[in-house]
């Protein structure tokens, strides 16, 4: 390991020899990057956009499958209320921890190194405002072909939760009509939606993310609302991530940019 001090901040933060310092531009935040552990991708990016958090101080917002602690970094920047963050990876936990204190954010954002299923052990049930979830989202058969990378695959696959068991904890977690916002694989969409509906989270908006115009889609951002009414579900016009040349298109640049 080697140090590394980030005057800006008046903090010296311990970097590993596979690690890097990222700009999460729009925010104006710096994260903590390993290409051999975890690296964020747009996935998160466009959770932490999708997601409706409150601006004011006494809400209670949790990041699930936490990761490097990116959504958790973008969320604490949209509301003034604490976030905690659960991640089950103990160098990506660790990872991210370094990253909350890289930008000065311990007073606002607690890292909590558990499993997911195990995430009332942690945080009250009934207690939780909004979640954010950026879950493993491929399923783990015999004939299943897993990233040889054990951290990778296990933030892709669902070798340690569920989509059965990510559901009943975020329910669990939740107040009535409190918010989670998922971003998962379209081709699961009727499985998310049976599993939403058999916890009691009424799916409410739901949008479709594509590569490209006229290609399928390949992402599905959906926020459900715990105890909330069937009716009044919201299908979001698609978000198309690159123009023909490969250029992110306007929406997508100001999620990742900001208005610069």
């Amino acid at each position: 390991m080697h140090s590394i001090n980030v005057r800006k901040k008046s903090v010296s933060i311990e970097l590993r020899n596979d690690e890097r310092i990222d700009q999460l531009m729009q925010y104006n935040l710096e994260i903590i990057q390993s290409p051999s552990v975890f690296s964020f991708s747009l996935d998160a990016v466009l959770l932490g956009n999708f997601a409706r958090v409150p601006h004011h101080n006494r809400a209670h917002v949790v990041d699930l499958c936490s990761g490097n602690g990116v959504v958790a970094l973008m969320l604490s920047q949209q509301t003034q209320s604490q976030v905690q963050a659960v991640e089950l990876q103990d160098r990506l936990a660790d990872m991210a921890e370094r990253s909350i204190q890289l930008n000065g954010l311990t007073d606002q954002i607690q890292m909590i190194h558990a499993d997911v299923k195990q995430a009332t052990e942690y945080i009250r049930k009934d207690s939780v405002d909004v979640i954010t979830c950026n879950p493993p989202y491929f399923t783990v058969t015999e004939s299943s072909r897993k990233n040889p990378n054990s951290h990778l695959a296990i933030a892709r696959h669902e070798l340690h939760l569920t989509l059965e068991q990510l559901m009943q904890t975020s329910a669990g977690l939740l107040k009535t009509r409190g918010k989670a916002f998922f971003v998962h694989r379209p081709e699961r969409f009727l499985e998310i939606m049976e599993t939403m509906k058999a916890v009691d989270l009424a799916p409410k908006r739901i949008r479709f993310v594509h590569p490209k115009a006229g290609r399928e889609a390949n992402m599905l951002l959906i926020e459900g609302i715990k105890q909330g009414k069937p009716d009044g579900l919201k299908i979001l016009p698609p978000l198309v991530v690159f123009d023909d040349d490969g250029h992110y298109l306007p929406e997508v640049k100001r999620m990742i940019y900001g208005d610069k």
